[in-house]
């Protein structure tokens, strides 16, 4: 396959590629982004005990998460969802529950493998998968070990787990006891995994004794395990002690509290049921009376946690608390935020959100088409065998993946049809009607439906904080049929720290070109590349259309570096690039979001799916760098040219059709 792309002076530059369409001119960026560059954040490539411990070095406590896979593909939806807004606060990991009667390690989109794989690879949380040995022979059990590695889940917690009766039934060619679930893990695949076992502050219930219990445990930790993560409890003394105990035997790994914070009178009977705990008189006393009122339970939930958590913590002797969130966030986010352990850094390690795959840890180079969809991106690249590290390298970039599936559940929107339809338009009537949608999720204001648009097919979540920097200017051009989809501001020099540009470590300064990238008539093209010659080489361009005609003056078709940073003791890195080669695997996506996203919701051939079938064959999608980030952006200059030439343009049309109307007649 030919590809030929127009440059500005009207010639053609063509380069052969194979079927889906990577160009094989010249050496694989793969190859040639090799680079020494350290990584940004040298924890992500560290095991998870590893962070444990330094951590405790330290003294800085931390918190982990505890999440069941949904039953419903909706709910699968909805719990990815969870993962990005409560992984905003820092825990340290999250972990994955086991149920063997929901076909956990397959990969429907609600079996446990799946949910954790989703967690690591697309919302970049370290993550714990459990596994239990209930009605599992070892051949099947090494073969989800064998899954989990090859997903980049690099952390299990090995449990016995409950039985499918009443009664535990011995597993022939099984395991009975997660002592040898350890073992088995440990000889089968070394030390690749870090493992967690459970432990029970008041012994097992099937237990002989408390004390043979901490003999079971010590023997699980001599196997091989990590660290431990206990059942709930109620009393912090009830923790402490068990701490003590343990310590008194010789365990001397972590030992994490399990905190479940009472969000109602159900869940609290139900939890109490499966893990055969009694809860104490003074908690019923105050539940009982309020037990129809979940908001009132909840509060005293809240309290009651935040109490026990703080004399844990005062102790000195716990390093970190592990939440039972029962797939619920206020709750937990709200001790976590009394307790002072919910941090919302706004530094970030890099401007894209990272994978917690330890294949991708060298990853921090990327296009930044794809900024505000990084899980489709981490989808499309998923089968490369290494990652840009350093640069993205010349312009023969590897071969993006097909999205042809833009269903998958962490790739859907998080919004409902009905939803979409109330913020995109019950009924089109015409292209305006799409510009005010696009304007309507600029400004942050309800649509003429009365409802507000919270997202975009190319972004399903609100205006970035730094977008936020552009808003009026952004509001002018999208009302006027510029549709933005992504952009960002030039930045000289701002500090690291810096809570709406920053990212990196402390100490250092950010850089970046300003960035514009849209959607636009035909029309608005033929005025916009008249205009962008008196810009040159200021501004560099690349404009495209579904069908693949495209106009660039980009020098040799290399990639442009648009954010950068200079940090202490380091090379500078350059995390976000426009490469000429990969916007056209992005134009493709771009495009088809219109049909997929939009045009889906309506009837076939009604007039708002044509609508959006006319802009998705008609227009172009454009992408500007201003070059001179030093100075004031001239980006929104050069849509003012634009538009002007435009309306000359349409005027003088006009002005000659009626001389020639006048004369006719």
């Amino acid at each position: 396959m030919v590809n030929q792309v127009q440059r500005v002076d009207g010639s053609w530059q063509t380069s052969k590629s194979d079927s889906s369409g990577a160009s094989n001119s010249g050496e694989s960026s793969k190859e040639s982004s090799r680079c020494s560059t350290p990584l940004l954040d040298a924890d992500r490539s560290d095991r998870l005990r590893e962070k444990m411990r330094k951590r405790m070095e330290s003294g800085d406590p931390w918190f982990s998460l505890e999440f069941f896979p949904p039953r419903t593909a909706s709910g699968a939806v909805n719990l990815i969802s969870r993962f990005d807004r409560m992984g905003s606060g820092g825990p340290l990991f999250i972990d994955i529950t086991w149920h063997p009667a929901g076909d956990p390690g397959s990969n429907k989109e609600t079996s446990s493998m799946m949910i954790a794989s989703t967690a690591v690879n697309y919302c970049g949380l370290e993550s714990v998968l459990h596994l239990t040995c209930s009605n599992q022979s070892q051949e099947t059990i090494t073969g989800y070990l064998t899954k989990a590695k090859q997903l980049g889940l690099k952390n299990i917690m090995a449990l016995r787990g409950d039985p499918l009766g009443t009664d535990w039934e011995d597993e022939e060619e099984g395991f009975n006891y997660a002592t040898d679930l350890v073992k088995h893990i440990r000889s089968e695949f070394d030390d690749y995994f870090d493992i967690c076992v459970a432990g029970y502050p008041t012994g097992h219930p099937e237990a002989q004794s408390y004390a043979e219990d901490l003999q079971h445990l010590k023997e699980k930790v001599d196997a091989g395990a990590d660290f431990i993560i206990t059942q709930l409890f109620f009393r912090a003394d009830t923790f402490l002690k068990f701490l003590r105990d343990c310590r008194a035997i010789g365990i001397t790994v972590p030992i994490l509290p399990g905190v479940f914070p009472i969000q109602g009178y159900q869940s609290l009977r139900q939890l109490v049921k499966l893990s055969k705990l009694e809860v104490p008189e003074e908690i019923m006393e105050v539940i009982e009376p309020i037990k129809d009122n979940d908001a009132a339970i909840r509060s005293y939930g809240i309290h009651q946690a935040v109490e026990m958590c703080r004399v844990l913590l005062d102790s000195g002797a716990v390093p970190g608390l592990h939440f039972y969130t029962l797939n619920r966030e206020v709750a937990t986010t709200e001790v976590l935020r009394q307790l002072g352990l919910w941090i919302e850094d706004p530094r970030r390690p890099l401007p894209w959100a990272t994978s917690a795959n330890p294949k991708r840890k060298v990853e921090d180079v990327r296009p930044i088409f794809w900024a505000s969809r990084p899980k489709s991106y981490i989808y499309r690249t998923q089968d490369w065998d290494d990652f840009p590290n350093g640069r993205w390298g010349n312009s023969s970039s590897p071969a993006f993946g097909e999205l042809n599936d833009y269903y998958l559940f962490y790739l859907k929107s998080k919004s409902s049809k009905d939803a979409l339809l109330k913020m995109w338009g019950e009924e089109l009537t015409s292209e305006t009607s799409v510009f005010e949608v696009f304007t309507s999720y600029i400004t942050a204001q309800v649509n003429r439906g009365g409802h507000k648009v919270m997202c975009l097919p190319w972004n399903d979540d609100a205006l970035a904080t730094e977008t936020n920097l552009l808003k009026d200017e952004l509001e002018k051009v999208n009302r006027r049929g510029v549709l933005t989809i992504n952009s960002q501001p030039n930045i000289n020099g701002k500090p690291s720290s810096d809570p709406i540009a920053g990212w990196g470590p402390a100490g250092g300064y950010v850089f970046q070109k300003a960035y514009l990238e849209f959607f636009t008539s035909s029309e608005n093209v033929t005025a916009l590349l008249k205009v962008l010659k008196k810009y040159e080489p200021r501004v560099n361009y690349h404009i495209v259309n579904v069908q693949g005609h495209n106009m660039t003056n980009a020098q040799d078709m290399q990639p442009n570096a648009v954010t950068w940073g200079i940090f202490p003791g380091r090379e500078i890195v350059q995390p976000t690039v426009v490469d000429p080669v990969s916007f056209m695997y992005w134009k493709d996506e771009a495009f088809a979001l219109w049909i997929e996203q939009w045009a889906k919701l309506y009837e076939d051939e009604s007039p708002s799916r044509m609508i959006i079938k006319y802009i998705h064959d008609n227009y172009f999608l454009v992408n500007l760098v201003d070059n001179d980030f030093p100075l004031d952006s001239c980006l929104w200059q050069v849509l003012d040219d634009m538009f002007e030439l435009g309306c000359t343009t349409i005027l003088t049309d006009r002005f000659l059709f009626c001389v020639s109307f006048f004369f006719f007649f």
